[in-house]
Formats: structure tokens, sequence, C-alpha cells
């Protein structure tokens, strides 16, 4: 009788003690999944959900604030998924909030997360539904990282290839590398330049400073800057434009015929009869020499011719002296 007493307390006090952990996890859990807040419905529209579950939590700038209440298949590039928010929270999410779903770590559970808006200050009612950005997949980052993989992997062969081809002196660098002739023919081509650089320097000023000086009033070009040598340049320029208009003239008066010079030489008789005149005076000159040649001889007048010889010897003489 006592022992069927001691077991019926130990029964009575084992159902007790576990009513009350059962009763404890339900209050839990039911706190964990907002049973127990009066909470409202808010939605998303994805196209990709990740896995994401019912029941799972969603996070307003990091807090948790409700989890997800339905999903639901709209069409096939359209998921929407109902969030239960609780109802104190609401008033902070505003119209331009953004929803997107993410991970509890790095290999925890799917969460909506929604981030707080810039713009707008007006907050969501029980029934909207705020934006969404997709999450970028682990599949298409896994294909963008096997793509990029490839890609540094064919590059690393080209370097290879092309660091083969250079060091056994093939294509331009290889030869500009691995060619001592041609190195020093660049080398001297460098040297040439920096030279003609140089003189080239040099050059433009001293062409700087020859065109600085053309500003001065010392030389050709500086002078025209001076009024009164322009003035009487000018002036030199309107008298020789008169002397070429005299010129001008004295051409025309001789092709007109007026003027001796014109006469004499467009009248062809009176050139016939300077010619004849001309060769008579010759012919005279010549029988004239002949004459004082004959008279040296005559006896008459030897002794003059003679004295006349002594005399331009004797002055030839004190020239030399």
């Amino acid at each position: 009788m006592e022992k069927s007493t001691n077991q019926k307390i130990r029964l009575g006090l084992f159902v007790i003690i576990g009513s009350v952990f059962f009763i404890a996890a339900i209050y839990f859990i039911g706190n964990k999944q907002d049973m127990f807040n009066k909470t409202v419905k808010i939605s998303a529209l994805f196209n990709n959900i990740n896995g994401l579950q019912l029941g799972n939590n969603v996070r307003f700038s990091g807090i948790n604030v409700g989890t997800v209440k339905e999903i639901e298949i709209v069409n096939d590039s359209t998921i929407r998924i109902d969030m239960m928010i609780e109802e104190e929270i609401l008033s902070h999410i505003k119209k331009d909030a953004v929803a997107s779903i993410g991970s509890d770590g790095l290999v925890g559970n799917m969460i909506v997360n929604i981030v707080p808006g810039n713009h707008s200050n007006e907050p969501v009612h029980e029934g909207d539904v705020i934006r969404s950005e997709n999450r970028v997949l682990t599949e298409d980052i896994m294909k963008t990282l096997n793509s990029t993989s490839k890609n540094a992997n064919l590059i690393t062969v080209n370097l290879a290839k092309m660091t083969d081809q250079i060091s056994s002196g093939k294509g331009t660098i290889g030869m500009l590398i691995n060619d001592t002739l041609l190195s020093n023919d660049l080398k001297e081509t460098l040297l040439y330049l920096k030279s003609t650089s140089k003189n080239t320097s040099e050059s433009m000023s001293n062409l700087n400073k020859i065109i600085a000086d053309l500003g001065k009033k010392d030389n050709v070009v500086g002078t025209l800057k001076d009024t009164v040598v322009a003035r009487k340049i000018k002036n030199i320029i309107v008298n020789l434009e008169k002397s070429s208009n005299q010129i001008d003239q004295a051409v025309t008066n001789l092709k007109d015929g007026k003027g001796a010079l014109n006469y004499l030489s467009n009248d062809p008789k009176l050139v016939k009869q300077i010619d004849s005149t001309m060769v008579n005076i010759n012919q005279a000159s010549y029988k004239l020499s002949e004459d004082l040649e004959a008279l040296k001889s005559n006896f008459l007048f030897r002794g003059y011719f003679k004295k006349q010889a002594k005399a331009k010897a004797k002055a030839e003489k004190l020239k030399e002296k």
C-alpha cells in the first residue's frame, strides 16, 4: 500500500514537471514563431527563394521581427512570400524598404532580410507588397569562378608561351632582348635622338632670340616700326613710281617716233650713210698712216722724227728714275 502511494506521488511529480517543461517549450517556440504577439502580414515577390521554408525568420536591420507565414508560386518566374511582422515594428518599415533572401551565418537557415529605404517616410500597412532584391545564387557564383579560372589558366598558358618565345629570341621583343648588335644600334639611335633633341632645343632658343631681336630699332625690321623711317621709305617708293612713269613716257616717245634717237634707229637710209661714212673714215685713217710712214723716210722730215724719238726716250728714262 505504501509502495503504491509513493509510486503515485512520483508519477504525479513526473507529470507535473513534464507539463511544466512542455508548457515552457510551447511558450518558447510560440514566442519564436510570434504565436503570442500581435502580427500583421506584408508580402514580397521573388524570382528564386533559394530554399527558404515556412517558419524561417524575417529580420529588419539585423533584428528578428517576424517569420515566413506562406510561400505561394504565382507563375513560372514569380514566387510570393507572406511574412508575419510584429505590429509594433511595422511603423519603422517604410514603403521603399527592400527585402532580400540570405542565410543565417555561413551554412545556417535561409532568412528574409528587410533593408530600410532612404527616400520614403510613409510606413507600410497590412497587406502591402514591398520591393525585393534577388540574391546572387551560389551556382552562378561558382559558374563565374569556373569561367574566371579557365580564363586565368588560358592567360597563364599564353604568358608561358610568350616568355618562352622571348627567351629564345623570337619576335620583336625577343630580338631586342637577345640581339646585342640590335641593342647597341638602338642605344646609338637613342644617343643620336638625344643629341638631335638638344641641338633642336638650342636652335629653337636661338630662333626665339632672333625673333625677339627683330623688334629692336637697331635692325632692319625694327626700323620699320619707326614712323620717320617708314615715311622716308614711302617717299622713296613714290619717287620710284614717278621715275618709272617717266621712263615709260620716254620709251613711249621713242616708240612714237619722237626725238633724234628714234630718228636714228628707225631711218635705214641714214644708217647706211653713217656706215658708209665710217668706212671712208677708216680708209682715210689708213692712208694717213701710210703717208706718215712715207714722211719718216723722206730726208726733209727725217731729222724731225729722230728728235721726237730721242725726246720720247729721254722722258721714259726720267719716269723710270
